[in-house]
């Protein structure tokens, strides 16, 4: 039996471990063994794990593990890196794609040169974030939100997001009462209104599955956009710097609570393909 072909993908930090569904099967892939495959001592090292298998003409399906093992219903980086790889593996064509993912369809396509790494995913219309009452604020923070983009993320605004206890406090709010038995990202912003909009507003995620800070979080991104949108604090778009340093851009429009045209743009770059034992 051949060994199956893994691509070792990235978004902006956040990175996969990408197989093809065309030859590998779901059931093939327990959480035991996405688990060890993610492991960056005795692995390959990854954030999380997708089959993306061909679905129709057109369409791709995407197949998300975090890095645990569990399984998620989206993921916004791994998308954009979606996008790419099916377009490299000629599933879908580059210029429009439909990705369907347990949280819905979208649609894609990529963005630039065949060769290039920019990809762009328009979300389904979805309940903006909203603000979260009766959880206290420690110090430095003004304001917490709450909202699902394919997945629930928490949005916490600070003063200064390199004095954040990232690890701590991230694992307290991820496991809130208030979010759920499956609890939620939670996603750390740091906001510049009196600058010109071209400057990047700061981003920093703990992400639930990874159970730890990851060096991006597309969905995460777009939940912090939106939520920064809606308080008028940052216009749409909006440009964001994730931890890794690359960015993440967001446009969309806001109407009675309601966000659609929502638009995620950002890398989906193929860093290498290999043979997995």
């Amino acid at each position: 039996m051949p060994l199956p072909t893994l691509y070792k993908m990235t978004g902006s930090g956040n990175d996969f471990v990408f197989l093809d569904g065309s030859t590998e099967r779901v059931d093939d892939w327990p959480a035991e063994r996405i688990a060890a495959v993610c492991d960056r001592r005795r692995g390959v090292g990854a954030d999380g794990l997708v089959l993306l298998a061909p679905e129709g003409v057109g369409t791709v399906r995407m197949h998300f593990y975090n890095s645990d093992g569990s399984r998620a219903a989206m993921c916004g980086n791994a998308a954009l890196c979606s996008t790419r790889l099916a377009a490299r593996l000629r599933m879908a064509p580059a210029d429009g794609m439909c990705l369907a993912t347990d949280a819905g369809v979208v649609r894609t396509r990529c963005i630039g040169p065949a060769d290039g790494d920019q990809a762009a995913i328009l979300l389904p219309p979805f309940a903006a974030p909203q603000p979260v009452a009766g959880i206290p604020l420690g110090p430095g923070e003004r304001g917490l939100w709450l909202g699902t983009v394919g997945v629930p993320h928490a949005v916490l605004l600070v003063d200064d997001i390199e004095a954040v206890d990232l690890l701590a406090r991230g694992r307290h709010l991820r496991f809130y009462g208030a979010f759920g038995p499956a609890g939620a990202n939670v996603n750390f912003v740091e906001v510049h209104p009196s600058d010109p909009p071209a400057t990047l507003q700061s981003i920093r995620t703990y992400e639930r599955g990874v159970e730890g800070e990851t060096l991006a979080c597309g969905t995460g991104t777009v939940a912090a956009a939106l939520a920064m949108a809606a308080e008028g604090l940052v216009p749409l778009p909006s440009e964001w710097r994730t931890r890794s340093g690359e960015p993440l851009a967001v446009s969309g429009e806001l109407s009675d609570g309601v966000a659609s045209e929502v638009w995620l743009r950002g890398q989906g770059r193929l860093v290498f393909t290999a043979d997995l034992t």
